[in-house]
């Protein structure tokens, strides 16, 4: 398989939503389409933290990788959120996964963030097989606020 990865493009939002709702469907979540139109508006708009890298083999989207940089009181510089990583069900187990946090490892380094962290949830142990070859489990758990 020949991967290309690269930034989403305004060409890419028919893909990217189809795999957006593969996504949705995964962990069972109903958002509201205005949730996503503004997701898609601010992966497209240059001034917003939000990015997205997206892998594709020929013109066939693959996955995709979410993600926003923040300045950190833990470092000196500024730490990477992964906040969403998804791949096709056709693609799984292809290593779409790793290439795309591969890619985003090497973003991170180019850019001198000094941290790429993310989360996933407990019982996803392919997502959690292929994370704990980057890193340990380190413990921490999250709490989510709705306000």
């Amino acid at each position: 398989m020949t991967l290309q990865i690269r930034d989403a493009s305004p060409a890419d939002e028919t893909a990217w939503r189809a795999l957006w709702g593969g996504y949705l469907a995964f962990y069972k979540v109903d958002l509201d389409p205005a949730v996503t139109d503004r997701t898609w508006a601010r992966l497209m708009d240059p001034a917003a933290p939000l990015s997205g890298r997206l892998a594709f083999e020929g013109d066939r989207m693959l996955g995709f990788a979410l993600h926003h940089h923040h300045c950190s009181t833990w470092v000196m510089g500024d730490d990477c959120y992964l906040e969403d990583l998804f791949v096709s069900d056709a693609a799984r187990g292809k290593g779409v996964g790793r290439a795309l946090l591969d890619d985003l490892v090497a973003l991170s380094k180019a850019r001198g963030w000094h941290r790429l962290y993310w989360h996933t949830d407990e019982t996803n142990s392919r997502a959690r097989a292929l994370y704990d070859s980057y890193a340990p489990y380190d413990g921490h758990v999250r709490y989510r606020l709705k306000l």
